[in-house]
């Protein structure tokens, strides 16, 4: 490991507010600094809301954890400034493939349009992910926005009352009270602030045990995803190899049920397994080790008064699909935009429902994939496994059964279809640009159509005219004017000659229609903002 992360990136110091006889007030308060309270902050700092985040540890994270950061979190994460880092930085990958047994099976390819800013995928260990966000956060400081990164201040207490919330914060000089008007639990998969609200999850734990090793080995693997169903290495048994930076490899060995998790991850227990997957004469070091069980569970609600749960202190899903890390950005995403309308008396406290309501579709669709995902990775019966099988051999000739194999069910974008914020549609125009859905990228004259979007609420005009000045329900409405290049076209117009998008600060389309109507935009825009229309 560098010596970059054994040194604290946001290491303690005294708080003014340690020393007030009677508590700050905050106006938003992070509980975790990891890659989701980071990604929140540097949100809602970016939008001019004060935030605090605080942490108990003092750098970031040990292990490469999460490693898979697919195509729309690297989109969010150019919305929030940083983007380049982790592409630049990150291995990047739009291939994989299925072996079964010691044959290939099939490969895919999950970017095979052109006309993208951002790959399918990029591998990047998190202690990168999260050293890429501390910086961002270092940025905003020195231009002057109120972001605070607070090491070794652990939360002890939470209690609420009504409009803010009073919390206990242990540190090195002791401890001390704050107030906040909201909190935002990213505290992980074993979140406290969970706990001390006795709050739970529902959904299953399965009962099959995974090994993940980072070896740093020199190797010539190519950079892509391979995963293997019952290799002559692992027999009975899966296995996953991916590339990151720096020479790092990412295997993952299914290991089964009944397994001595502290034996399992002793080194003279480890290393024989990677060398009969690798080769005997292979040399390598172990970075990191650990042991996992596929989890599917969530949180009834996200939602309780002003305490807002987000990433896996909200959700788990097995890591198999990449839907951790990347759906607790998605989870930000949502949540920001919806809390700067609410704080600044643009949009009613309602509008924070439809967080729970659009998030919690987006978790539901994770914990469905990640269960089927599980399910065919590990067999639960004879002939589930007879029927797995099955479909591999055929696979590896036939086309039709491809979409059966579920290696993981790889992070797409979630489309909130049937959201209360969703307005006008047009059939005859593309369905991957329908209300609800992220706006999909495209190169237009001056650089990418995601790089003009984002932030605020617009007007997409394309092939047509609509004003600069448009002004609904207090909100500021600006408006991009585009000239239907062939992909814009092919993304955005379908069957028609022109078309009006209406864009939610995070890039998701609200509605559209085939020209500029200005009672329908403002009255999209109330819809958007959970409020009545005229």
């Amino acid at each position: 490991m560098k010596k970059i992360f054994e040194i604290p990136m946001y290491p303690y110091e005294h708080s003014a507010d340690q020393d007030t006889a009677t508590p700050v007030r905050r106006p938003v308060v992070i509980i975790g600094a990891g890659p989701v309270g980071l990604g929140a902050a540097i949100d809602l700092a970016q939008s001019d809301v004060p935030v605090v985040v605080i942490d108990d540890n003092d750098k970031v994270s040990w292990g490469s954890r999460a490693i898979c950061f697919a195509k729309r979190p690297l989109e969010i994460l150019d919305r929030l400034g940083c983007g380049n880092a982790f592409v630049d930085k990150g291995v990047t990958w739009n291939t994989g493939k299925v072996f079964f047994g010691d044959r290939e099976v099939y490969k895919f390819n999950l970017l095979a349009e052109g006309g993208h800013k951002r790959p399918a995928f990029i591998n990047l260990q998190q202690y990168f992910f999260e050293e890429y966000l501390v910086d961002r956060v270092r940025e905003l400081e020195t231009a002057g926005k109120s972001i605070e990164l607070r090491g070794k201040n652990k939360l002890v207490s939470l209690e609420q009352h009504g409009d803010f919330s009073t919390l206990v914060i242990e540190t090195p000089d002791g401890p001390y009270t704050l107030e906040a008007e909201w909190v935002i639990a990213c505290d992980g998969a074993a979140s406290p602030v969970r706990s001390m609200m006795g709050l739970d999850f529902v959904g299953r734990v399965f009962e099959d045990n995974f090994l993940i090793a980072d070896v740093v080995m020199e190797a010539d693997f190519p950079t892509e995803r391979w995963f293997w169903f019952d290799p002559p290495f692992n027999r009975g048994q899966s296995a996953l190899l991916h590339k990151q930076p720096d020479n790092v490899w990412r295997i993952d060995l299914q290991l089964g049920w009944d397994i001595d998790k502290d034996e399992e991850k002793k080194p003279e227990n480890v290393i024989p397994r990677l060398k009969a997957m690798l080769g005997a004469d292979v040399e390598f070091e172990l970075e990191w080790v650990s042991i996992y069980t596929f989890q599917c569970r969530r949180m009834p609600e996200f939602r309780h008064g002003r305490v807002l749960f987000a990433g896996d202190s909200a959700h788990q899903v097995s890591p198999f699909g990449a839907r951790g890390a990347n759906s607790g950005l998605a989870d930000t995403d949502n949540l920001c935009w919806k809390l700067k309308l609410v704080m600044d008396g643009l949009a009613p406290e309602r509008l924070l429902d439809t967080y729970d309501i659009e998030r919690i579709h987006g978790a539901d669709e994770n914990i469905l994939n990640s269960t089927r995902s599980t399910d065919f990775i590990t067999p639960k019966s004879d002939m589930s496994r007879i029927f797995r099988n099955a479909v591999l051999d055929l696979a590896e000739q036939c086309e039709f059964a491809r979409p059966l194999v579920n290696s993981g069910r790889l992070s797409v974008p979630c489309t909130y279809d049937n959201s209360p914020l969703n307005g006008p549609d047009v059939k005859s125009m593309p369905s991957r640009t329908r209300p609800g859905t992220p706006a999909v990228d495209a190169p237009i004259a001056d650089g990418w159509l995601l790089d003009r979007l984002g932030n605020k609420f617009q007007l997409l005009a394309i092939n047509t005219d609509a004003p600069n000045d448009l002004k609904a329900h207090g909100i500021d409405i600006e408006t991009v004017h585009l000239k239907a290049s062939k992909e814009i076209a092919e993304r955005y117009l379908g069957d028609e000659k022109s078309a009006v998008y209406l864009m939610r600060p995070d890039q998701h389309v609200a509605a559209r229609w085939t020209g500029f109507d200005a009672a329908a935009a403002s009255d999209a825009v109330c819809t958007a903002i959970g409020v009545q229309g005229k």
